[in-house]
């Protein structure tokens, strides 16, 4: 009920936003001068500065998978904690990340959608499935540690996705998919223009009994597929308040269950989201916005040696409320200023039980929680000297973690164990500077420096977790990470039909939190003094009549730093990291409408452990996506992924091995006008 609220308020104030939206349209419309874009305010020319990649709507929709986390796995230094997909994965796992900083299960990476923080206010993963890739038009990916206006959070850099809008969804689009395992995908989106704005419904489920994930060889009779029914709903829309600003609305709903491993072993992830922005285009440009998050997890773990219910994860509700407000002053043509704060909040509570592996009976009930805040105040300034391109920003930001709490009961209602954090502050400050230089059309050099910063998660502080045998202690005592880095690299494009970028970059993680390991079967979160990062990446891009090829390449020699060895992990390599990673895809449009496109994906060895014992071995994956004419609003789609049935291994605990998606091929149609 807590979110139905702001949510009516958001649609009430829309739709008082319609008939002033249609009075305006009447009062300028044959001047012309009303665009809305349901977009933020334009990029700056600090854009260049930085390595960036940009993900293009026929690139979206071409997934082999028609996932978000496949479309972005074409991007050079992208990484997932684990390798596999969110149909098959434990949602909170869905930490994302960039150049290879990874390590732990929480996001490195700042994932905004339409501007909006979408990680989970609790553990911190993105929600991979509520995101149809479908509904999106753009998708852009800065690497490197952001400060600034991106906010806190933005550790490892910052994953821009757009919506589309009326015009690029069209009034009605649908699709209906079926795989070989008889999991199905439907889609929809309904778009209308309304006087000078417009507004857009879509909806997406996706359902199916899974594969297995536990290799023939180490199935018992408790052994499950890897169930999945998951939706999600959203509205959105957008209207002129004047001729130079618009009022902004989304809401979302969406629910995830999920099967892993083990009958019984379930999950369930919902959440509901609301954002209001209004986006001034005048001389005095600003873009104001507010938004909340509703979230809810839980998670039932089943025993790997008696196969019977030990930790019930009922419950862990959370709530994210934040803003941001920039404002852009004129301050000439060559220069761009961007003043403005931003704030977050984010408050939730773990409520599970504890069972005996033997009778059944509960052993424990445990609570954990606490409360974490992040104001920041930032000043960016870009300059447009001819071919010269100079920016520099600055931020500071007050975090407060408080009331963070951890408590054990006994069956009986007697205290077992107690934790009390206490309430901490801090101010860090932050900045980024880069510079562009054009020495012809043809070839742009740059280079970079940055700061950047993140909060440990509640789940971090105060979630203890078990994966059978191994118990993962929490920490109420977590630094924030901060990250220190630097590139320099090149864009290269001879031709309208080439590009061709390349990036070198040295990033430090001080205080990284990862899981390190005390006793065989005993790990604890914490701050490793540093993980070191350098590496090169690679983008291409190539378009020449019918046939197109894009293809990106990392690698990443990341080590942690245990300054001069004090730590038994020095020279080890993060766990979940690997050296290289590679992707290729290949495009044909033989006639108009028609689409055929090969990806090859290949990710290098990682361990899944601190102490590399555990390997899991690279992975080499081959899928396909067409598109064809049926009709003139019908079109047949194929789909499929991991042709060659590679053995991608997701988990390797001691030789238990879990297993990622085999080949699958989704056939259906998608009709649209």
């Amino acid at each position: 009920m807590r979110i139905l609220t702001p949510i009516a308020s958001i649609l009430l104030t829309f739709a008082l936003a319609a008939p002033l939206a249609a009075q305006e349209t009447e009062n300028v419309a044959e001047e012309g001068v009303i665009v809305v874009l349901g977009e933020g305010l334009k990029d700056t020319p600090s854009v260049v500065a930085y390595s960036s990649s940009e993900i293009e709507l026929e690139t979206i929709i071409s997934a082999p998978s028609g996932r978000i986390e496949d479309v972005l796995s074409n991007v050079a230094g992208f990484q997932q904690f684990r390798r596999s997909d969110s149909r098959s994965s434990n949602p909170s796992a869905q930490g994302v990340t960039l150049r290879a900083l990874g390590g732990n299960a929480t996001s490195r990476a700042l994932v905004l959608l339409d501007g909006v923080p979408i990680t989970d206010p609790f553990f911190g993963y993105v929600p991979l499935n509520s995101i149809n890739p479908e509904q999106l038009s753009s998708i852009r990916v800065t690497r490197g540690g952001g400060s600034g206006p991106f906010g806190a959070g933005a550790l490892a850099g910052t994953i821009e996705l757009q919506s589309a809008d009326a015009a690029t969804l069209g009034p009605f689009d649908a699709s209906l998919l079926a795989n070989n395992r008889g999991a199905t995908e439907a889609t929809a989106s309904l778009s209308q223009e309304l006087g000078a704005g417009f507004g857009v419904i879509t909806g997406r489920w996706d359902r199916g009994q899974g594969f297995f994930t536990t290799p023939d060889d180490q199935r018992v009779p408790a052994s499950a597929r890897a169930r999945f029914d998951s939706w999600s709903v959203g509205i959105r829309g957008a209207a002129p308040l004047s001729d130079t600003v618009e009022l902004q609305m989304r809401a979302a709903a969406f629910r995830d269950d999920r099967t892993l491993r083990f009958d019984g072993a379930d999950s369930s992830s919902e959440g509901q989201d609301a954002s209001l922005r209004i986006v001034g285009h005048g001389d005095w440009e600003f873009d104001a916005l507010a938004y909340m998050q509703a979230r809810n997890f839980s998670n039932i773990v089943i025993s790997s040696t008696r196969f019977v219910r030990v930790l019930d994860q009922r419950n862990t509700p959370s709530t994210g409320l934040g803003g941001k407000f920039e404002l852009r002053p004129p301050v000439g043509n060559d220069r761009t200023l961007r003043l403005g704060g931003d704030y977050r909040h984010a408050d939730g509570e773990l409520q599970e039980d504890a069972y005996s592996a033997f009778t059944g009976a509960l052993t424990q009930r445990r609570r954990a929680g606490g409360v974490n805040t992040n104001l920041g105040l930032f000043a960016e300034n870009d300059w447009n000297l001819g071919a010269l391109t100079l920016t520099g920003g600055l931020r500071a930001d007050r975090t407060r973690i408080s009331e963070g709490f951890y408590r054990a009961l006994d069956a009986s209602g007697a205290l077992v164990t107690e934790t009390i954090a206490s309430t901490r502050s801090d101010w860090a400050v932050s900045w980024r500077a880069g510079a562009a230089f054009e020495t012809s059309d043809a070839l742009t050099l740059r280079a970079a420096a940055y700061t950047g910063m993140r909060l440990p998660t509640l789940n971090e502080l105060y979630r203890p977790f078990v994966v059978f045998p191994v118990v993962t202690q929490a920490n109420a005592e977590l630094k924030n990470e901060r990250l220190e880095g630097f590139e320099v690299g090149f864009d290269l494009m001879p031709t309208e039909a080439v590009s061709f970028s390349l990036t070198a970059f040295d990033n430090l993680v001080k205080n990284a939190i990862a899981n390190v390991t005390l006793q065989p079967n005993l790990r604890q979160r914490q701050n490793l003094p540093a993980i070191d990062a350098q590496g090169v990446e690679a983008v291409m891009r190539v378009r020449t009549g019918s046939i197109s090829l894009d293809g990106s390449l990392a690698f990443t020699d990341a080590t942690i730093d245990g300054r001069d060895a004090s730590l038994a992990l020095d020279g080890n390599r993060p766990p979940q990291t690997p050296r290289w990673a590679a992707s290729a895809t290949l495009g044909w449009s033989p006639k108009p409408d028609w689409y055929i496109a090969l990806t090859l994906r290949h990710v290098g060895a990682q361990f899944e452990d601190d102490q590399e014992t555990d390997r899991l071995e690279p992975a080499t994956t081959l899928g396909l996506f067409a598109e064809v004419p049926v009709t003139e609003k019908l079109r047949f789609v194929l789909r499929g992924e991991n042709l060659t049935d590679e053995r991608i291994v997701t988990r390797n605990s001691r030789g238990a091995i879990d297993l990622g998606t085999p080949l699958t091929i989704w056939a259906g149609l998608r009709y649209g006008f």
